[in-house]
């Protein structure tokens, strides 16, 4: 009999992941990524089909998905898939933060991204948690000082996207989540953690109400 699976998927990003993870050992079996934020809904199928083919996905008792903060679209489409899988194999979905699921850049840090029409997102985050319950959401002014701040305490500032979407004056990394990474984190998060994010129903990272209208604004300017 097949050990028992995990299914993990992260869309949040234009660079997607799947990846598969042996409840037991903890081991990721497999992982797999697809490229284009605008087309999870079609890329990702190809590589779920592959690792879920030959009667494998009968193993999987529980599906996580990456919650976000990102692409709205692509977290949308992830987690949805991630129900229906959920659903076909009577398990559970769980949703859980996007940021956890990043290389370690650092012992502190700073998640910065733009959440549109002027706003900006932030989390400080601390050996791979997040120090709040949600990412904060401000203007540029206010994103600014959270920069500024991080600077001056020696956190290393990241993003998802385009570092230089933030301008010249602090030093962003990129980072992208990875599906076996979330798989890490929910092993690292313990049990009163991993039971808070089950309890919750699966839906992303909500910073503010949804817009699809491209963003008009220069960036932080002094």
């Amino acid at each position: 009999m097949a050990n028992e699976l995990c299914l993990i998927l992260e869309t949040s990003t234009e660079r997607g992941s799947a990846a598969l993870a042996d409840m037991e050992t903890g081991r990721v079996v497999e992982e797999r990524f697809f490229e284009s934020d605008r087309n999870h809904n079609a890329r990702m199928f190809g590589p779920l089909e592959a690792m879920l083919g030959g009667g494998v996905a009968l193993s999987v008792k529980r599906v996580l998905a990456g919650a976000g903060p990102g692409s709205y679209s692509g977290t949308r489409v992830g987690i949805a898939v991630a129900q229906g899988i959920a659903i076909a194999q009577g398990c559970p979905a769980v949703a859980i933060p996007s940021l956890v699921g990043v290389e370690e850049p650092g012992e502190a840090s700073l998640a910065v991204g733009d959440a549109r029409r002027g706003h900006w997102w932030w989390a400080r985050m601390r050996g791979g948690r997040m120090e709040t319950p949600e990412p904060e959401l401000g203007d540029a002014d206010a994103l600014r000082r959270e920069m500024e701040a991080a600077t001056t305490t020696g956190r290393v500032i990241f993003s998802f996207g385009d570092p230089g979407a933030f301008g010249g004056d602090f030093a962003v990394r990129r980072k992208q989540p990875r599906a076996s990474l979330l798989w890490q984190a929910w092993l690292d998060a313990g049990d009163v953690r991993r039971k808070a994010w089950a309890a919750a129903p699966p839906q992303p990272c909500y910073l503010k109400p949804p817009h699809i209208t491209p963003p008009k604004r220069p960036w932080l300017r002094g």
